[in-house]
């Protein structure tokens, strides 16, 4: 399981006195365990795996935000230390689709929903993360999902 990757490879790292890399895997079993919280009094509880890879899809996110102010602002000591959280993070991450197959997916999805229009969106990117939601980048397919149907 993804929870228990995490946590080993935390001890890992504490044993190897690798601090950076132990303070992003803390970052990242705190956010875990911040969602646990959140959804304590949800009427249902979403698979394991799926709660640690949607934290860890945020955290990316986040990561690649901050690093492109950092850049702007001219403060590269930062932006180096979010790339290295952004790399520890990444591991745990499943492979992302490429262009190619997330096309194929919303071709696929678009036939199966009967999507014409730009209004059908929000059916077309509701049904493209329920089946693809761990492997997909949402940005990108938002983009190929307007142009497919626009």
């Amino acid at each position: 399981m993804l929870r228990e990757d995490l946590k080993n490879a935390q001890i890992a790292a504490m044993k190897a006195g690798d601090k950076p890399r132990t303070g992003a895997l803390r970052l990242i079993l705190a956010k875990v365990k911040d969602r646990d919280i959140e959804l304590r009094t949800a009427s249902s509880q979403p698979d394991d795996n799926a709660l640690v890879t949607e934290v860890l899809q945020k955290m990316a996110k986040q990561r690649k935000e901050s690093i492109e102010l950092f850049e702007q602002g001219g403060r590269t000591d930062r932006a180096a230390e979010e790339r290295a959280e952004l790399s520890v993070i990444e591991e745990f991450l499943p492979s992302q689709m490429d262009e190619a197959a997330t096309r194929a997916a919303i071709e696929e999805v678009k036939a199966a929903v009967g999507a014409e229009s730009v209004k059908d969106m929000g059916k077309v990117m509701a049904e493209l993360k329920a089946r693809h939601g761990a492997v997909l980048d949402m940005g990108l397919a938002s983009a190929l999902v307007k142009a497919a149907l626009a």
